[in-house]
């Protein structure tokens, strides 16, 4: 039976049977998802300015070895019941929660939206990643989740292997806002590279009536000392 319901019901089952114990080894523990002996390693994003149009962003780990494997067992599970991966959304649950708690104090959410997959990769995936992680960073901040505020109006190509410039060309005009928003808007995604979805969807965002977005994510990529496709050092959000 695949996953079809665009908010992914077996999802929101899966939640309800999140790990107790460690994601990785079962055992119990005083600091999920993790224990001690289970943690990986350290890997904290690289500070630099956020692209604007954001006031600000946050990501809580880079995309990198260990986590790299969590997030991606996170964002494609495969069908059925078979498939639900409790321990893979215990530790990406956690790491966004991690990320939105890092957001300066001056930045008090009115809401919480995510940047939305477009309706043809949702039925192709069964669920919205960004939007489970939205409803987690909702909870965190005690605030509503706006999970239909954004639409993604055109299905655009994956933005792996390009450029800067090319991300921001694949995404311009990519998003609107459905309905009016409040002042301050948390903008919730998985994994950011050069944020420019990111930075498209908050155009939207701003366009709608925000006075600052502020976006959180699970992870960002880091720059590679020799990768020529990015001219400047990588985001931490």
């Amino acid at each position: 039976m695949g996953m079809t319901d665009e908010d992914g019901w077996l999802r929101t089952l899966e939640a309800l049977l999140l790990p107790n114990g460690c994601s990785s080894c079962g055992r119990a523990t005083d600091h999920p998802p993790f224990c001690r002996g289970c943690t990986p390693p350290p890997a904290p994003p690289v500070p630099v300015p956020p692209p604007r149009p954001l006031a600000a962003w946050t990501a809580e780990v880079a995309y990198t070895d260990a986590w790299k494997e969590w997030i991606h067992r996170f964002k494609y599970p495969g069908s059925g019941l078979s498939s639900l991966d409790p321990a893979a959304d215990a530790v990406v649950l956690a790491l966004v929660r991690a990320a939105a708690r890092r957001v300066p104090a001056t930045f008090v959410p009115d809401i919480v939206v995510p940047v939305p997959l477009h309706r043809a990769r949702r039925r192709e995936r069964g669920f919205d990643q960004a939007a489970l992680l939205a409803r987690a960073v909702a909870r965190e901040a005690r605030v509503k989740a706006g999970l239909r505020v954004l639409e993604r109006r055109r299905d655009t190509p994956r933005q792996v292997g390009l450029s800067r410039r090319e991300r921001r060309r694949n995404v311009r005009g990519a998003f609107v806002a459905r309905r009016a928003v409040p002042a301050c808007v948390w903008l919730v995604d998985d994994v950011a590279t050069t944020g420019a979805t990111l930075s498209e969807a908050a155009r939207a965002l701003l366009c709608a009536g925000a006075h600052q977005v502020i976006g959180i994510c699970v992870a960002h990529t880091p720059p590679g000392r020799n990768d020529a496709r990015f001219e400047t050092p990588l985001p931490s959000g």
